[in-house]
């Protein structure tokens, strides 16, 4: 397992300038209980400044700007950042990274992270959020995890896992390295919370597109790519729960963890 350290020197991920348009139509939205979830247990409401940070192409903001936060979104990819101003063009986004967050310091009761602390928890990017946090501000991170217990999407689960190799991911924990160093720091004992999840249409959409969205797959040399996607389409034509089917449902297990910044 990576040391805190070594998560400095991972790659930028440059697949993620691919992969805009199929993030945007592939990626599944969240469940309603996430909007409780982030009212209750993180204090999101009428003009509460929330930071999203990595926010993609807007998917997770749109709960935020539901709840009427004022919402700052830093995103440092050029074209996820032009599909998150066409997606929500009333919302400030911010070129900039975890490791460089471009707001004072004390200017947020909130940072969420949706999908994207796994790709920057590093010592850093735990000094910028804490700098950037309110004392007694919350930090929410979140995740949209297939659940690969259903047999088709385990067998999916599989294919990309042969091509993921070191990439920082969800699903080896070692995120928790960094928050854990965090908590030591100054944050409350984490609390958690899962949720069911459907991400329901075309095998295309949720399935294909899906795959195509992985920055290590989008960055991968065209034939490899071309032997993944391959594998996938091998997969739905053959599964007799996928095969010759329209519209389709795509399980997911939607994991939040929040914990609160106690010292300053």
């Amino acid at each position: 397992m990576k040391t805190v350290a070594e998560f400095l020197h991972f790659p930028k991920f440059s697949g993620f300038s691919l992969v805009s348009d199929a993030y945007d139509k592939g990626r599944p939205g969240y469940p309603p209980a996430i909007e409780k979830w982030l009212t209750n247990e993180m204090q999101i409401k009428n003009e509460t400044p929330v930071l999203d940070l990595g926010a993609g192409t807007g998917k997770f903001t749109r709960l935020l700007v539901d709840l009427h936060a004022k919402v700052t979104a830093v995103e440092p990819e050029p074209t996820m950042r032009a599909k998150f101003e066409s997606n929500l063009p009333g919302v400030t986004v911010l070129e900039g990274s975890a490791e460089a967050i471009p707001l004072d310091s004390g200017s947020v009761n909130a940072v969420v992270c949706a999908q994207s602390f796994h790709l920057f928890a590093n010592p850093q990017a735990i000094r910028e959020i804490h700098r950037v946090l309110k004392p007694g501000g919350h930090l929410g991170l979140f995740w949209n995890v297939r659940d690969a217990s259903v047999g088709w999407v385990g067998e999916l689960a599989e294919i990309v896992n042969r091509y993921a190799g070191d990439h920082p991911r969800y699903y080896s924990g070692e995120w928790r390295l960094a928050l854990n160093e965090g908590i030591k720091r100054g944050y409350a004992p984490l609390k958690e919370a899962t949720w069911d999840h459907l991400h329901t249409g075309t095998p295309e959409d949720v399935i294909v597109r899906r795959i195509k969205s992985i920055s290590f797959i989008a960055a991968a040399p065209e034939a490899d790519k071309a032997r993944i996607l391959a594998e996938v389409r091998e997969l739905i034509a053959r599964h007799p729960e996928l095969a010759n089917k329209t519209e389709i449902s795509v399980p997911y297990k939607t994991i939040a963890v929040r914990t609160v910044k106690i010292l300053p």
